[in-house]
């Protein structure tokens, strides 16, 4: 892997602000965060905006605009959203420990990760996984292999994200029926977004860990005038193998980087922006097998991006959209046996994807303004695989492309309806093996074929928002969506050194069909501010990995029942399931203490998943309850929260063991300070963070390597991020 030591200067574009949280007491000057914090809706109609300002020369006489009326604010149902989402600032991502999307929401209500390595280690939201969970960047895929498995990275560092979003529910139909488990959304101002000031931005974050040795940092540099915006970063992280209750965790260290460049071009109507970035990572696989051949994941991505916006000032269509991404991945899956460190893999993708939307003009109708978008999306991925990754999954194509509708329509100020449908084609080409029944060898010759499988998975949803008072909303929806079935899940055929597993696809899977209901409340504003959630899904044709109880070595003739051999065989199959869930999180605001505000918090959150035969669906995450207290003003912010896991003892029957819950006591404490304008810096914040402090073993139901890995230790992580 080809490593830059030390940070790179690079030209920017826009003001990427560092994010700090702001504090204002709705009783006082200051107030606290909300838990919940809505993105706007998918088609909400923005208004165009304006061309910066020259800066206004010295005037002679001083003028006083002659007052205007406050724009009425608006109502609850107004801001809220059909769906529940999570956002997470800068400060809030700086502030975890790890350097995965994963670890970063780990603690969220309803969300998780799956823990497979401190370097890959993927989201889980309400008990999905892989690939019913869309990661994309920019609202471009994250072009990567990580829904193959679940030791492949992927290539967003947390490092990189300005903010990330969590969406669930019915909205996610927007992003494709791979999204069908939900979206984790990273963002920065790579391609230079239209609301930057003008003028010049560095910003830089740095932080060290104990748990793990590590050290990271990065550099951020913008400028940007009223016609033309770049922007540039750089960011490199390194790790040791973390700390353990009693040890260490063995082969767990990280090390990656990562740099881009962008620049957008901004006129009257509208922009359009490009940027090119390339990340590497190198980092070790845990657990008894993996330790001892120090198997490690060597991965580059170089990644082009574009996007654009136009208002055309019809009188039909409003704004057209557009979102455009190409990625060449790769990466070797390196060990060393019987000899010194060999490439054992290697994986390829190359993808393109590109989503266009029409948004119209509102329509005045009998029962209200109606706000509709068209959009269109398509995307290629070839993926190639050569030495052992050629024999778990050879050469595949996977080709997509689809159209939906969003229609929205406010009644009143606090009543909206939303009604959406999507429908795709989607073909996928590998070579397929057949096996026996039973997965083991009956002296035959395993069969291969090139085959290539067909599906038109159609999507619709249906949602509403009430706005009952007291600043409380309610929502509800109902969605029908259907998933194709992944190259993966249908030509898998052999085995895969880095997960320890040998795996066998199913080329006869049908498409997955997820009927959901889902209820909520929400509250944004005041004293007392909540998000709660409850949703059933009925699954028809669940896809899953079962393991059958065999252990296989390099080749499906030494598969055999029981222990003995070095993989685990996985195989796929589908069943009909059914998942029911709640997620809730609230923060009161109890009295003002020395200025700020003290409060408390809590959170809960649970996923029943079961087949209709009446077994458990394997690796679900465990009920969870936390609750703290909090305190915060204009610029100290101290949190300490503890999180109790139960114990996961509804395993799937193909499971060995059940999971024991832990207690996770993380505390936390902020300062950020603004400086004068003229001053060199212009913000700064700096802070502590404790996690695990309790020193807990703990470890993830999730992850498939649950028995022989912990998770991190008693850790303490130091940050500062300087804005000049």
């Amino acid at each position: 892997m080809r490593q830059v030591w030390g940070f790179r200067a690079a030209v920017s574009v826009g003001a990427m602000v560092a994010a700090v949280t702001s504090f204002e007491d709705a009783r006082a000057q200051n107030a606290l965060p909300e838990v919940v914090v809505s993105a706007p809706s998918p088609i909400a109609r923005r208004a165009p905006a304006a061309k910066p300002a020259p800066p206004a020369r010295r005037e002679r006489v001083r003028v006083t605009p002659r007052p205007q009326p406050a724009p009425p604010p608006p109502s609850a149902a107004e801001t809220a959203t059909f769906a529940p989402v999570t956002v997470l600032s800068g400060q809030e991502i700086q502030q975890q420990p790890g350097a995965t999307l994963g670890d970063t929401v780990f603690n969220l209500p309803g969300v998780t990760g799956n823990s497979f390595a401190p370097g890959a280690s993927r989201p889980v939201i309400r008990g999905l996984d892989n690939a019913r969970v869309r990661v994309q960047e920019n609202g471009v895929s994250s072009m990567d292999v990580s829904t193959i498995s679940e030791d492949h990275v992927v290539p967003i560092d947390p490092l990189a994200s300005d903010k990330l979003e969590i969406i669930r529910g019915p909205a996610t139909l927007r992003w494709g029926p791979q999204a069908i488990g939900g979206v984790v959304a990273a963002s920065n101002n790579r391609i230079p977004d239209p609301s930057m000031p003008l003028g010049f931005s560095l910003v830089t974050k740095t932080a060290l860990s104990s748990v793990d040795r590590g050290v990271e940092g990065a550099v951020v540099v913008e400028n940007r005038n009223q016609d033309y915006g770049v922007h540039g970063d750089y960011y490199r992280r390194s790790t040791g193998d973390y700390a353990i209750p009693g040890g260490r965790q063995a082969n767990t260290a990280v090390e990656s980087e990562g740099m881009a460049v962008g620049a957008t071009r901004y006129f009257k109507d509208g922009f359009i922006g490009v940027s090119i970035s390339h990340v590497n990572s190198l980092y070790g696989i845990p657990g008894i097998e993996a330790a001892e051949t120090r198997t490690r994941i060597d991965m580059e991505q170089t990644k082009l991006t574009t996007r654009g916006e136009f208002r055309t000032g019809g009188t039909i269509v409003d704004t057209v959209r557009f979102w455009l991404g190409g990625a060449n991945y790769k990466h070797d899956e390196r060990a060393t046996i019987d000899g010194p460190e060999r490439v054992m893999a290697t994986f390829r993708n190359r993808e393109v994807e590109g989503r266009t939307e029409f948004q119209f003009v509102p329509v005045a109708t009998a029962l209200g303004e109606l706000n509709t978008a068209i959009g269109i999306q398509g995307g290629h991925a070839a993926l190639g695989t050569s030495g052992e990754a050629g024999s778990l999954l050879a050469p595949a194509d996977t080709t997509r492309l689809a159209t939906y509708i969003f229609n929205e329509l406010t009644v009143s100020p606090t009543v909206r309806f939303q009604a959406a449908a999507r429908v795709g084609q989607q073909r996928v080409t590998g070579t397929a093996a057949t096996f026996p029944g039973d997965f083991l060898p009956d002296g035959n010759a395993v069969e291969e074929a090139r085959r290539v499988r067909n599906f038109t998975p159609g999507s619709v949803s249906f949602a509403a928002l009430k706005d009952i008072g007291w600043g409380v909303v309610a929502r509800g929806s109902i969605s029908y969506s259907q998933r194709a079935p992944e190259a993966q899940e249908l030509f898998s055929k052999g085995p895969h050194e880095a997960s320890g597993t040998f795996e066998i696809g199913n080329v006869a899977l049908n498409k997955e069909s997820a009927t959901s209901f889902e209820v909520g409340l929400a509250k944004k504003t005041g004293t007392l501010r909540f998000d709660a959630s409850l949703y059933h899904t009925q699954y028809a044709g669940f896809i899953y990995k079962r393991l059958p109880g065999n252990t296989c070595g390099e080749e499906f003739d030494t598969c055999a029942p029981g222990p003995g051999e070095e993989f685990r065989q996985v195989a796929f199959d589908q069943k009909d399931a059914r998942f029911t869930g709640a997620e809730v999180a609230a923060q009161l605001d109890l009295l003002p203490i020395a200025g700020g505000t003290f409060g408390i918090e809590g959170q809960y959150d649970f996923v029943h998943a079961r087949f209709t035969d009446g077994t458990n669906v394997p690796r679900m995450p465990p009920q969870r309850l936390g609750g703290g207290v909090y305190w915060g003003d204009g610029n100290w912010r101290t949190r300490v929260f503890l999180l109790h896991a139960f114990a996961q003892n509804d395993i799937g029957a193909d499971e060995l063991t059940t999971t024991p819950g832990y207690n996770l006591l993380n505390a936390s404490i902020s300062y950020t300070r603004r400086f004068a304008p003229n001053d060199i810096v212009k913000e700064m914040t700096v802070g502590l963070v404790g996690t695990n402090l309790l020193d807990e073993d703990i470890r993830n139901s999730v992850s498939f390597k649950k028995d022989e890995v912990l998770l991190p230790g008693r850790g303490v992580r130091a940050f500062a991020t300087l804005r000049f």
